[in-house]
């Protein structure tokens, strides 16, 4: 070890502050200036940061603007509902190929645990048969897609199905109308 004797390296023109470990000297060097300029505005940014948005409490934290986006998406989809409520009673059901797949995909996916993938029926009633309980119709089915039937156990499907995809579903019900599936649940 070095004396702690103050000394300046002459290429550099740094101070040598007396530190020395197997050869290793160690030097007062300065930081640049950009890192010292970058660290302290990164510090006067974090100050006004934190008396905006929590001291004074001026702007929204991220929560209070999540739900204030939740509620603007919320407001859109039930506007796109209404709207598709509003225009039921001129509904007719799909014919295309491809919504009509997609309306399977959906049935088999959402309802087929309580109505089987064929429509017979289990927990739910059987969709095949001539015999329905909320209408036979196919506006009633879109209504029931819609709203559900809570005391029967059926979930409204409103918010959760767009209103494209509630229409493919109810097409696709539509279709399996008559149909003779193999054990099926009895007319109630």
């Amino acid at each position: 070890m070095t004396s702690m004797n103050k000394r300046i390296d002459e290429p550099t023109g740094t101070e040598f502050v007396g530190h020395e470990w197997d050869g290793i000297e160690e030097y007062n060097n300065p930081l640049p200036r950009w890192w010292v300029w970058l660290f302290v505005l990164c510090t006067v940014f974090a100050v006004g940061y934190i008396v905006y948005y929590h001291v004074l409490k001026v702007g929204p934290l991220q929560a209070a603007e999540y739900q204030a986006d939740a509620k603007r998406g919320d407001a859109l989809k039930n506007a796109a509902l209404a709207r598709f409520e509003a225009d039921v009673a001129t509904l007719k059901p799909l014919s295309d190929a491809v919504a009509l797949e997609q309306g399977k995909q959906s049935f088999v996916n959402l309802c087929a645990p309580c109505h089987r993938a064929d429509g017979g029926g289990l927990v739910g009633p059987n969709l095949c048969d001539a015999v329905w309980i909320h209408g036979s119709n196919y506006v009633d089915t879109v209504k029931v897609i819609i709203n559900g039937v809570t005391e029967k156990g059926m979930l409204s499907w409103r918010g959760v199905l767009k209103p494209a995809e509630i229409q493919s579903v109810a097409s696709y019900i539509h279709t399996l109308r008559g149909s003779n599936p193999p054990d099926p649940k009895p007319p109630e």
